[in-house]
């Protein structure tokens, strides 16, 4: 492990102190690599956290650089408690790189202020990164100083949103399990893990949606042992497939499995698939600021949205029930998560980023993902987001952690999600 950290250090110092890029767009695209990176080795950073953030650096870089386009509509009375924020000096020359590092190195340092010993070397390397050099230094120190008025305005209004402080990793000191059969149990022997993780966080303020509740879903399938109830064709659906992966099947659900820690989790796994687009089609600076807040965004209500349901019908995960009813000594391919089971993360969420994605780059967008390729995975193709937002939601019947109801209802309550999000007006 220290020897992955490290190399990863290394890696982002010699970003840090290359040739500076007068292009907005690489000190962009620059920033979100080092996020992608923070997230991996941040000890709170779970996927609702880590959507959070995503959100607010998009809504960071998106606002810094609306304050001076002529393309891009402001944001603020869009998203809840977003108010305006600091304006350009009308007449004044801005850089609009210095700008944005700026602007992304406030925001990056402040939502990473836990990260540990390496990811603050990280963050102080690319804070000195000279991107300013080459331009007048009253310019300059006018643009940082803007830069940072943006995000200093962002940063405050996250504090109220719920979110901001997450403590003992995420898990409650104090929480009592509901009663039942049907309701969630422990699966992990880790001490910290008999609580559910955040949950409370479907309470958060939402961005796009108007309230947590604003995707709500039907009941799953009501819980039964009786082998002719739905419930039971569903728990044996997870067993016998468990029984007979093929070789592709255990492969998608490794490659979209996004483990915390090890990974930039399932909000940075579609952040990386826009980063790959935007770069490999050398898009704009607007186009590059106009996806990344609106996936942030998606990302982040979908896990709100989720977290508010999962917590609403309290589901006992697949390995509790088919141990209790079926086998007991049943093993699933991926370990499974520590909260309740309905509906699935990884669909909501996948589901808001395809519909947020395929509004802006169109139906039938066929595209390679190479996120885990560095992690030894080969890369994928799809035909479509929703293709892939499908295959993600699927990878976790594969790997055992989620009944067919929570697969596709997530689906459809991320497209929900999607369609606030897409309801954004963000030009002109």
């Amino acid at each position: 492990m220290f020897r992955m950290l490290l190399k990863i250090y290394v890696i982002l110092v010699m970003l840090a102190s290359a040739a500076h890029a007068t292009a907005p767009q690489e000190v962009l695209r620059g920033w979100y690599g080092l996020v992608l990176e923070l997230v991996r080795h941040t000890p709170t950073y779970s996927p609702p956290v880590a959507s959070r953030s995503f959100a607010y650096l998009g809504v960071t870089a998106f606002e810094v650089l609306a304050t001076g386009s002529r393309e891009l509509q402001s944001l603020a009375g869009q998203l809840n408690g977003f108010t305006p924020v600091p304006q350009r000096e009308t007449g004044q020359t801005y850089d609009e790189a210095v700008v944005v590092h700026a602007a992304m190195t406030h925001a990056a340092q402040n939502f990473f202020a836990n990260t540990g010993p390496t990811g603050q070397r990280a963050l102080a390397a690319m804070a000195r990164k000279n991107v300013g050099q080459g331009v007048a230094p009253d310019v300059v120190a006018r643009s940082r100083a803007h830069g940072l008025a943006v995000a200093a305005h962002i940063v405050d209004w996250s504090r109220s949103d719920g979110g901001a402080v997450i403590e003992n990793m995420g898990f409650p000191l104090d929480y009592a399990l509901s009663k039942g059969p049907a309701r969630w149990v422990p699966t992990s022997l880790v001490a910290q893990q008999q609580k559910p993780l955040l949950p409370n966080w479907g309470s958060n303020r939402t961005f796009a949606m108007p309230e947590a509740t604003s995707c709500p879903l039907p009941a799953p399938p009501e819980y039964s042992e009786d082998m002719t109830s739905e419930f039971y064709k569903q728990a044996l659906e997870v067993y016998q497939i468990s029984q007979n992966l093929s070789a592709e099947q255990r492969a998608i659900a490794r490659f979209w499995s996004d483990d915390p820690m090890l990974s930039p989790t399932p909000p940075g796994h579609w952040i990386a698939i826009a980063l790959q687009i935007l770069e490999r089609d050398n898009a704009s600076l607007e186009n590059s600021v106009d996806v990344l807040a609106r996936l942030g965004i998606g990302v982040a209500d979908g896990f709100i949205g989720c977290w508010n349901t999962k917590f609403q019908y309290d589901l006992l995960r697949p390995v509790t029930y088919i141990r209790r009813v079926i086998d007991p000594q049943w093993e699933t391919l991926l370990i499974t998560p520590p909260f309740p089971e309905y509906p699935s993360g990884h669909s909501t969420q996948s589901a808001a980023a395809a519909l947020v994605l395929t509004q802006f780059f169109g139906e039938n967008f066929r595209f390679e993902d190479t996120t885990h390729k560095r992690d030894g995975l080969e890369s994928r193709s799809y035909p479509s987001f929703w293709a892939a937002a499908e295959e993600a939601g699927r990878s976790r019947l594969y790997g055992g952690i989620h009944f067919r109801a929570a697969i596709e209802r997530g689906l459809e309550q991320g497209r929900c999600v999607g369609g606030y999000v897409n309801a954004l007006r963000t030009r002109k």
